[in-house]
């Protein structure tokens, strides 16, 4: 299942970019897939249902969370995020990876594998 991150959870599950400006302090228990999208963006609408079946595929082994874009501004701005869709994605122990644009279910796999180190 998806889950809706706001400011404040967004700072308790993944990362406080206020407390920790410079260094990435991961907050999360396993990696997870950040979904920065608006309601309006036809490209966010397609990734949604690929979001959802990932999120059970792969359930227990990573997190999948949603940040809406337009109610979050100053979250989004803090990540420089410029074009919808865009994913973070976090693994364990490594520096987050940011992907501007609307990634199919076959490159989503792929990256939870290469990036989030998931088999």
């Amino acid at each position: 299942m998806l889950k809706e991150l706001n400011k404040e959870s967004f700072k308790k599950r993944v990362h406080n970019y206020e407390l920790d400006k410079e260094e990435w302090n991961f907050q999360g228990d396993k990696p997870c897939i950040i979904d920065f999208y608006a309601d309006w963006c036809q490209p966010c609408k397609m990734l949604a249902p690929i979001l959802e079946d990932i999120a059970k595929e792969y359930e227990g082994k990573i997190d999948v969370y949603k940040v809406n874009t337009e109610s979050e501004q100053e979250l989004s701005a803090s990540f420089g995020i410029r074009s919808i869709p865009s994913l973070l994605f976090v693994p364990m122990g490594e520096s987050p990876q940011m992907a501007a644009g609307m990634l199919d279910e076959k490159a989503l796999k792929s990256v939870i594998t290469d990036v989030l180190k998931i088999k």
